[in-house]
């Protein structure tokens, strides 16, 4: 166990944010199951993957806390939206967490600053660093949604989101 105190401004937020991230990832599982009731398989698995992606974001601010000597309180998640009237309607939420997970990340990393926390500094870098990637993914899911308005655009936009949207994560075109 860390001997480091960590200011309790500081702690709040990172525990604040490490519960956001597993209700993030109740949400990507309730839109990967109306994407699978909707017949689109491949969406289902890409917000299943970033489900797990999500989880593994808790655990890296659960094993800071940890490293740190505090030990995260894990909260109730309320229930995520499972209805939606179209696609569209999933691609716009998904964009409006990320973009809520980014104001989150940003007002952890603004208390670490005033508190010159340093080491909780440091891991939310890559917290921030990721929201760009994550912010980037959403708006062109949205833009990719939107644009597939011709017969057969939406199925096929289903079979390759996959590759499109890791493709972008990795730096790929």
């Amino acid at each position: 166990m860390g001997d480091t105190v960590i200011p309790e401004a500081v702690r709040k937020e990172l525990n604040r944010q490490f519960n956001h991230e597993l209700m993030a990832a109740h949400h990507y599982e309730a839109m990967a199951w109306w994407c699978a009731h909707q017949t689109l398989p491949g969406f289902a698995r890409f917000f299943r993957k970033q489900a797990t992606e999500e989880r593994e974001h808790a655990a890296r601010i659960g094993r800071h806390l940890i490293d740190r000597g505090i030990c995260p309180a894990v909260e109730a998640i309320p229930a995520p939206r499972c209805d939606f009237a179209s696609l569209l309607e999933v691609a716009r939420h998904a964009r409006t967490m990320e973009q809520n997970n980014s104001r989150g990340i940003h007002a952890a990393y603004e208390a670490a600053v005033t508190a010159k926390d340093y080491p909780a500094q440091v891991m939310l870098h890559w917290f921030i660093h990721e929201q760009v990637e994550e912010e980037a993914w959403t708006a062109e899911m949205v833009a990719r949604v939107e644009a597939a308005t011709c017969a057969g655009a939406l199925l096929d936009l289903d079979r390759h989101i996959e590759r499109l949207l890791e493709a972008k994560e990795t730096g790929g075109s």
